[in-house]
């Protein structure tokens, strides 16, 4: 083989000595032992030479390729086969040479003595299961492998268990990521001192060998990849190379895994640059390796990355040495765009902008490394290595090659450098890739490995220029998509944003590479030189700029739109990913004083970018109408930089903040967003589709908020308290469209508002208000402070679990941020703010998870209704927190009524931002305020009680934020002078309240109500007059103050731009007042805001002077105004709380309060109004009225409710099973009469039109899974624990059918035994009935119904009209009389003789089935029903099919297995009288009426009668031993059981009691179900017998008060003779009336038992000894730790393929491991689980899923998701272990589980059923 590869290659040998070819091929050992022993000589060249050769013919990069893909088309090909011989001879050979002639095992042993590596370092791929440990970890990126988690100590850590997504590697031992305390046993001892330096000669050969195999790896990967044509490489051929290549480099992933030493070896071969030089320069005489350096070269310039004879790159790089040249080099074959770089000063940029061009920017200056000027000349293995892997797309093998070298420090910073010289030509890939996904996780996969560690990040920032790489390749990603922005100005905007429809952005395509940037800015030595750098600030500022504005929404106006986009998920998850997170990581290095300046840059470069971007979209002073972005990150980095400035770095706001002007328009657009999300929810916005709902949630919502709608509001505060409030007021109201609506008429229009959002967009513009004027969440709260609000907030919105806590509390997005998810102050918050409610457990069976609830003084003292507005996703999250507010209050017994949301006191303002008070204390507002009050009192339209609540908050938020107390002699604020221009005479809002207003000119449509009239001469109408602060004309007063506030503004800061453009803004606002149908009015007012507020008291409580001022009794109370009386009330209580306020404030308030409540008020002074009051008070009255009425009528129904669960619906009721009760009534003959649930008659079941219980039919293996221990089988963790079946109950019964079937008739075996222990049929009853005729229409409805039901109406499922459980059939009732209500009878008088001839003669005539009538057709349906709810196997034994005797079992044993299960449900006796949880009905009645008609089919073979035998002496026949395959006497084996309470002669029964019962028990049922109509004697003696049966079979099952339960049984059955003395000790057989004497028919069964075991001893043996103590069935007990289980079984091979599964799941019934959807263990078009649970389970499967810590349960051809028995220490699931914490059992839980397995209840308790399609 060798020779022939030295032959092939022969004539390109250089011309060396050669060993014979034959020499080669007989003993590659002796070869290398040879070399070596050369190469050890001090003059190795002759060695030397000698190996090359032998190298040169053995790693032939030609041949294989070559030789798969057939001659010349070899290059082309890519390679076709798998890897040949010849490969595989290479790989011996280098095997062969790397261990020097001895043993290749053996000498990877002797390098793994020497390694000296004290890091881990294993490399892992998407899906592995590993840790992490906040407590240990130093980079929040850190993770441990399963092994060295366990083997280190993490008890009371913070740790999680996670699926790895990317993939990635273990850091124990590596102290730059984790503290040491966390390393594992194996990592902490291990330091390189105690290793031995390597022996020179152990791998002088690898120094030798790996070099050309390294380049023989490079050839094969030139050689492989072919330029495309179109697109890209054709994955095929791609993944045909990598096929062909896999051994090879499966081989040097094992030789990383020898440890340090040799990884030491293979770091010096990858980066030495000599020996890449000499090999692949491709000059010399060697064909092949030039035709491969061409290749390289071919692929290097199709990607774009070099072009050696291009002088354009070069010419670049003279003109600026300043620029990155990574960018220059890296783009220009890409975009072609870069053009002259400006090298001038950073803040002069070309200010020639288009479509698609950026401004160019100036990056950071400094002497490049020369490495990264020549960026792609590569240089070395490592650096060509990484070449291929990115041109193939981040193969699996490669990057595991590449990562598991990681441990070799060298070769971790050769690397990192390699990567980042890579980065560009990595982000061209990635975009053109078509599985970005996978390539993005690989990337990550690495790219976390180098930047997570902080030295080595600040390493290559310093020497390879990172951080300019990183923004420059982000820009330049970015530009791809780019497109002209139509926010502001459409035409004429120069504005570019990037398209969220691309592919890059849908994808995330961008997520890597962000992802990169945000790890290396969490380092604070990175960071630092980024926020430095104000070249890189520019550019980054310019990336943000980007999403400035982009996804811009345009409301629809006329038609809905077509299609709605769903782009908004991409913007949104692009301003987190690509804005916020960066922002965030730089910010958590700005916390303390020293860092100002990097503070100052950034708002500085900030600020320029948001001029230029006003700049670019032509913005003045007015947002264009009907559009809103919701994105504005230039916005928000200026907002958070401010909030830290100020919080943490003691800055003085105002040296951050621009001029007026500037923040006049840096407040546009966030009021916009504010005032768009109160159109979008009043339903404004309808015609743009559900997306923009969406919007307006994912705004506010968790993860989005605090980088969101925080920042923005927060930015509002801050103008709010530089700008004049005039002004802000106004724009308020103006962008919230309500202007109009302020007016004192009671009419007006509005001219740019339907009618119908009004209200809701006031309630909106105040809301906001109270808003912005309450939180503090930047403007003073600390970190807890806020962590307390946030989590107070969300509790009492709803009960929450822990995890939805810690995903709803906006927690800060950057890792380093202090408060983290479960951190000490997370926790200590939780257990101050709130209680914890243990998982419950509800009748229904639905399980409630652990919830933790507010306590009651968070109620009491911490509600606080505006960070529940500004915090709610849904609006009725807010009714919800109201709802449970109210219940809190009428519970604790503060106050019965509906109470308004409770005012909250606010925590101090910071010093800087003292100015937002101002707002409180504007004229504007007070104007709007005493407007408000005066059309809420005078009942105008529009006006909700909302908006009286908030016009009172802001009232009381004014009160409490006032300046100081004014004196008393202040008559007027800020003299006569000012009272011309204003309704009121001062800005405070504590004097303005009591100024009485007197008339106002209002502006009406002239169909108002308003009498116009002269006003009166007098000074407040001639100001109002003058101002025109009056009806519509508000619209002037609002507007108007604005236009004119801006004036001044503008006209200060003399710029003449804005000059230019000012008349074209004004002119959009014509007057509205100059529609002509407008007319003036005079409303005579004559109150003031006091006055108003005390009338709004008396309208509210509905009585005339209602108010009383509370301090004419107690004057203390105005010193001391914080009284728990008002701190929770209605608006009556509000009134009175504002009210005190205004008094303790202000005498003179105190004085003219008292003055108003002493005059008599006539009722209200417009004459309108006392109609409007009637109207209100008639309405009120109306309103009462109906409440109770609906009270009424709400109480009636629950008590019908209440009633119909009762008698209905009572799951457990013990009164509807059989009480162990005995009763002397006679029986009633009374017809038995039913109600059918459907057409609602009542009447008895007939022949012709019968009735029928709804019934579940299923089979069942239950019974079979009793033990004979109390104690459950263990779930097996080990390989040592097994469970072995053979012990259960349908074991054992198996075996003694299969023993008798040999030796024994069949016939007469099948008479002995019951069967039902495996597949039985269990009949089950909602107890509801109705008319078979019903029940076919209500079947045909359902066929036809379209709805997707869980169920299969085609198999005969339904759900019962009525209770809606869950049924598949009818089971038709007897007419006759009604057994159920009397069940207890009392026995019949005959004798025993006389019985047991009756049974004979039935048993002699086998009856004819009844005429053809609907009952009868009924119960031949349902008997089929019966016997096709089991399967075939499970109801056939005999051995000849078709056998009657088989249907004969079956029946008998249908009978047998409903009362064995109806004992199972009393818990396996009759003693407690517990009712059967399983039906709540009983249908044994019913079943026993079906059966019995179908048992007269079958005749008993009268040759040998088992009746006869048990009731007959025979004739003595020693010779007819009945031991041949005839014999019938084996019954009475089979039914022994080893009790005590028994007399007789014989040995055996002495030994054996309960003998005669047990012997008796087939034989009665077999009469039971055989015997006549339930009419007369006959129905008696049958009825008697059924409870014979209970009573002898429950003797049987385990009890403690077992005697006492027989003999009362006994008695009442009438079994027990009246002569029976009490003091003697209860013996069973006292009960049987014998017919013979009983010592000759014992005699007699002797006889039989002694012939057999004459003949078989063993056997015999083992038929006598039986265990018929079964003990309740139980499911496996599992471990108190879910973690034993999960390690155990996640890593488990199944035994059907011997691989792993996916989805692995265990059976908890038997504890079989499954592959759940396995298709490597399909059988017959069945997946194992499902196959598993027809034989386990007959059809019903309880299996726990390993990888989700869930139950599934299988329920014939449904299943459904039943939920977990394992919670977290919080009480809750983790399904999908998707939050790995540590779990633990939950026995209730378990307990319920087996309770509804043994109770057959799944298909009623679980709701969320589904078909499988036998796919599990």
């Amino acid at each position: 083989m060798a020779a022939a590869a030295a032959a092939a290659v022969g004539g390109q040998q250089p011309s060396q000595p050669e060993l014979p070819a034959s020499g080669l091929a007989l003993d590659k050992a002796a070869t290398a032992a040879h070399l070596k022993a050369a190469l050890s000589r001090p003059d190795n060249r002759a060695g030397a030479e000698e190996l090359q050769a032998l190298l040169e013919r053995v790693l032939s990069a030609e041949r294989p390729l070559a030789a798969a893909a057939g001659g010349e088309d070899a290059a082309a090909a890519g390679g076709g086969g798998g890897p040949g011989a010849a490969e595989e001879e290479a790989l011996e050979w280098c095997k062969c040479l790397l261990a020097g002639g001895g043993g290749y095992d053996e000498f990877c042993a002797a390098v793994r003595a020497y390694d000296p590596a004290a890091l881990c370092g294993l490399v892992w791929t998407a899906n592995f299961v590993a840790y992490r440990c906040r407590t240990c970890g130093i980079s929040p990126c850190m993770s441990l492998c399963a092994e060295c988690f366990h083997q280190g100590d993490h008890t009371g850590h913070d740790f999680n268990m996670f699926r790895s997504q990317a993939g990635g590697a273990c850091d124990c031992g590596d102290s730059n990521v984790m503290r040491e305390s966390g390393f594992c046993k194996r990592h902490q001892i291990k330091s390189s001192s105690n290793i031995p330096c390597v022996p020179k000669d152990l791998l002088m050969m690898s120094e030798f060998v790996l070099p050309r195999f390294i380049f023989c790896l490079i050839q094969y990967l030139r050689e492989g990849y072919n330029e495309p044509a179109a697109d890209g490489p054709s994955e095929k051929d791609l993944n045909k190379v990598l096929q062909l290549l896999e051994p090879q480099i499966s081989f040097l992933e094992d030789l990383t895994k020898m440890g340090g030493a040799m990884r030491s070896v293979l770091t010096q071969v990858l980066t030495n640059q000599q020996n890449y030089k000499d090999l692949t320069s491709g000059l010399g005489e060697n064909a092949c390796v030039k035709k491969s350096h061409e290749k390289y070269l071919i692929a290097l310039k199709s990607s774009g990355l070099t072009y050696p004879e291009d002088k354009l790159v070069y010419g670049v790089q003279e003109q600026s040495a300043g620029t990155s040249s990574l960018a220059v080099q890296g783009f220009v074959g890409a975009t072609g765009t870069l053009g002259q770089v400006d090298s001038s000063d950073e803040d002069d940029q070309d200010g020639s902008q288009g479509l698609g061009k950026r401004k160019r920017v100036k990056l950071s200056s400094g002497t490049k490394d020369q490495s990264i000027m020549d960026v792609l000349k590569h240089k070395s293995f490592l650096e060509e290595l990484l070449f291929w892997t990115i041109k193939y797309e981040f193969p699996q093998k490669m990057v595991t090659f590449l990562l598991n070298m990681l441990p070799d420090q060298e070769y971790k910073v050769a690397f990192t450098k390699t990567f980042v010289q890579h980065y560009a030509f990595i982000m061209k890939t990635l975009k053109k890739s078509h599985e970005s996904d996978t390539m993005s996780n690989r990337i990550v996969h690495i790219s976390v490995q180098l930047f997570s560690n902080e030295e080595l990040a600040r390493q290559v920032t310093e020497e390879c220029q990172l951080l300019d790489i990183m923004v420059t390749v982000l820009l330049y990603m970015m530009e791809s998509c780019l497109i002209k922005s139509e926010l502001q100005d459409e035409e004429n905007s120069l504005h570019v944003v990037v398209n969220c429809g691309e592919a890059l952005l849908k994808n995330n395509t961008y997520w890597p590479l962000v992802s990169d940037f945000i790890n290396i800015l969490s380092h604070q030595s990175v960071a630092k030189r980024f926020l430095e750098d104000h070249g890189l600030l520019v550019t980054w500022m310019n990336f943000v700029s980007f999403f400035q504005g982009m996804n811009l929404n345009k409301r629809e106006l006329n038609e809905h739109v077509e299609f709605e986009s769903q782009t908004y998920y991409a913007a949104f998850a692009a301003e987190l990913e690509a804005c916020a997170q960066p922002m965030w990581g730089l910010l958590s290095h700005c916390k303390v004083r020293e860092t100002q300046e990097y503070t100052r840059n950034v708002v500085r470069y900030c600020l320029e970018a948001l001029q230029d971007w006003f700049d670019a979209i032509n913005f003045v002073d007015e947002p264009a109408p009907n559009q809103v972005t919701f994105h504005l990150p230039l916005h928000r980095y200026y907002a958070m930089f401010l909030s830290k400035a100020v919080k943490c770095q003691e800055l003085d706001l105002d040296s951050v903040l621009p001029d007026q002007e500037m923040l006049m328009k840096l407040m546009i657009h966030p009021l916009q967003i504010q005032a768009s999300l109160a159109e979008i929810h009043s339903n404004m916005w309808v015609r743009n589709g559900l997306q923009i709902k969406g919007q307006a949630m994912t705004y506010v919502q968790s993860h989005f908020c605090n980088s969101m709608i925080d920042p923005d509001i927060y930015l509002l505060q801050v103008c709010a308290s530089r700008l004049d409030p005039d002004y802000f007021i106004s724009s308020v109201f103006e962008r919230f469209k309500v202007v109009d609506l302020l007016t004192m008429a009671s009419q007006h229009q509005n001219t740019v508002l339907d009618a119908e959002h009004e209200r809701s967009m006031l309630e909106g513009a105040l809301t906001f208000l109270v808003i912005l004027l309450s939180l503090r969440l930047h403007l003073g709260m600390s970190d807890d402070e806020i962590l307390r609000a946030e989590m107070v907030a969300q509790l009492c919105m709803n009960d929450r679990t822990h995890s939805s806590l810690l995903d709803l509390i906006p927690e800060n997005p950057n890792p380093k941020s202090g408060i983290i998810p479960g951190s000490y102050s997370f926790e200590s918050v939780l257990s101050a703010v709130a209680d914890f409610k243990a998982p419950v457990f509800e009748p229904g069976g639905s399980m409630q998870q652990g919830m933790y609830t507010p306590k009651a003084e968070v109620w009491d003292q911490e509600f606080d209704p505006v960070m529940v507005i500004l915090r709610t996703v849904y609006r009725r999250d807010v009714q919800s927190a109201m709802d449970r507010y109210t219940a809190f209050l009428k519970q604790s017994g503060k106050f019965p009524g509906n109470p308004w949301p409770p005012y909250k006191k606010r925590t101090s303002l910071h010093p800087s931002y003292k100015g937002l008070m101002r707002l409180l204390h504007c004229k504007t507002l007070h104007i709007v305020l005493f407007t408000l009050l005066y059309k809420i009192l005078m009942d105008h339209q529009n006006l909700s009680e909302h908006v009286l609540c908030m016009v009172l908050y802001l009232i009381e938020l004014g009160l409490e934020n006032s300046a100081e107390e004014e004196s008393d002699e202040e008559a007027s604020v800020g003299g006569p002078e000012r009272c011309h221009d204003s309704w009121f005479p001062g800005s405070n809002l504590v004097s303005n309240m009591r100024h009485f207003i007197n008339y106002v000119r209002v502006r009406v449509p002239e169909t108002a109500p308003e009498v116009k009239r002269d006003s009166p001469a007098s000074t407040s109408s001639d100001n109002l007059g003058s101002f025109q602060n009056s009806g519509t004309a508000q619209v002037f007063s609002l507007v108007a103050e604005r236009r004119k506030k801006f004036q001044e503004i503008i006209n200060r800061s003399s710029s003449e731009a804005n000059q230019v453009v000012r008349p074209k803004t004004s002119s959009k606002w014509s007057a509205p007042g100059s529609a002509p149908q407008l007319t003036t009015a005079i409303l005579e007012i004559k109150e003031s805001i006091l006055s108003l507020l005390i009338k709004l008291h008396h309208k509210l409580s509905g009585k005339q002077n209602s108010y009383y001022p509370p301090w004419l009794d107690d004057i203390e109370i105005l010193i001391q105004p914080e009284i728990p009386k008002y701190s929770h009330g209605d608006g009556i209580t509000a009134v009175e709380r504002i009210l005190l306020k205004a008094a303790s404030q202000s005498r003179m308030n105190k004085r003219i309060i008292e003055e108003i409540c002493r005059k008599v008020t006539p009722p209200v002074p417009p004459k309108k109004v006392t109609a409007a009051e009637k109207k209100t008070l008639d309405k009120e009255e109306r309103r009462q009225k109906a409440r109770e009425r609906q009270q009424k009528l709400l109480a009636e129904f629950a008590s019908r409710q209440k009633s119909f669960m009762e008698t209905a619906m009572d799951v457990d009721s013990p009164e509807n099973d059989i009480p162990m009760e005995i009763t002397t009534a006679e029986p009633q003959v009374s017809e038995a009469v039913y109600d059918c649930v459907i057409c609602g008659q009542s009447g008895p079941s007939s022949e012709d039109r019968p009735t029928g219980l709804v019934v579940l039919l299923q089979a069942s293996s239950v019974l079979g899974q009793c033990r004979d221990n109390v104690e459950p089988k263990k779930l097996p963790i080990t390989e040592e624990e097994q469970i072995y079946p053979w012990d259960t109950c349908a074991a054992v019964h198996d075996v003694r059918l299969s023993l008798l079937q040999r030796y024994f008739k069949d016939s007469s075996c099948l008479l002995a035994v019951s069967i039902g222990w495996e597949g039985g049929v269990y009949v089950q009853t909602c107890g509801h009935t109705l008319h078979i005729d019903c029940h076919k229409s209500y079947m045909e409805s359902l066929r036809n119904d379209q709805v997707l039901q869980g169920f299969s109406v085609d198999k005969g499922e339904f759900t019962c009209p009525l209770c809606r459980q869950f049924a598949n059939s009818v089971l038709p009732c007897y007419p006759g009389s009604n057994v159920e209500n009397n069940p207890w009878q009392r026995p019949s008088n005959k004798s025993i003789q006389d019985l047991i001839k009756e049974v004979e003669e039935l048993q002699g005539r086998p009856g004819a089935f009844p005429s053809e009538t609907n009952l009868s057709k009924e119960m031949e349906s349902v008997m089929k029903d019966i016997k096709n709810t089991t399967q075939k196997k499970y109801r056939d034994y005999s051995k000849t099919p078709g056998s009657p005797d088989n249907d004969f079992l079956f029946m008998y044993s249908v009978a047998r297995t409903n009362l064995e299960l109806e004992l199972i449900h009393r818990g396996g006796n009759l003693c407690s009288g517990g009712a059967s949880t399983a039906g709540k009905r009983s249908c044994l009645n019913q079943l026993f009426h079906v059966l019995a008609l179908h048992m007269r089919l079958y005749s008993i073979d009268s040759e040998y009668n088992p009746w006869r035998k048990l009731t007959q002496l025979e004739e003595m026949n020693p010779q007819s031993g009945h031991i041949s395959q005839s014999s019938t006497h084996q019954p009475p084996f089979h039914n022994w059981s080893p009790e005590k309470n028994c007399s007789g002669t014989c040995w055996m029964v002495v030994q054996r009691p309960q003998f005669l019962g047990q012997h008796q028990l087939h034989f009665i049922e077999e009469l039971v179900v055989g015997g006549p109509q339930a009419s007369g004697t006959g129905g008696r003696h049958r009825r008697r017998r059924i409870r014979l049966k209970n009573l002898v079979r429950v003797a049987r099952m385990p009890s403690s008060r077992e005697e006492e339960e027989f003999s009362v049984l006994a008695s009442c059955l009438g079994l027990l003779p009246t002569f029976y003395q009490t003091e003697h000790p209860f013996i069973s057989a006292s009960c049987l009336d014998w017919p013979v004497p009983a010592f000759d028919i014992i005699t007699q069964w002797c006889f039989e038992i002694k012939s057999f075991t004459e003949r078989h001893a063993e056997q015999g043996k083992a038929l006598l000894i039986q265990e018929s103590k079964w003990k309740l069935p139980h499911l496996l007990q599992l471990p108190e730790n879910y973690n034993t289980i999960f390690q155990y079984y996640h890593r488990k091979t199944c035994s059907v393929c011997t691989k792993v599964p996916k989805d692995p799941a265990v059976c908890l019934v038997c504890g079989t491991f499954v592959c759940l959807k396995g298709l490597c263990c399909k059988q017959q078009s069945y997946c194992e689980c499902v196959l598993h649970s027809q034989n386990c389970g007959a059809g019903t499967g309880i299996f726990l899923l390993i990888n989700a810590s869930v139950i599934i349960i299988i329920r014939g051809h449904r299943f459904c998701l039943w939920g977990s028995v394992y919670l977290d220490a919080h009480g809750e699931e983790d399904r999908d272990l998707r939050r790995g914490k540590p779990l633990y059992i939950c026995k209730e839980r378990y307990k319920v589980l087996e309770q509804q397995w043994i109770s057959h209840t799944f298909d009623h308790i679980n709701k969320r059923w589904g078909p499988h399609y036998n796919g599990l």
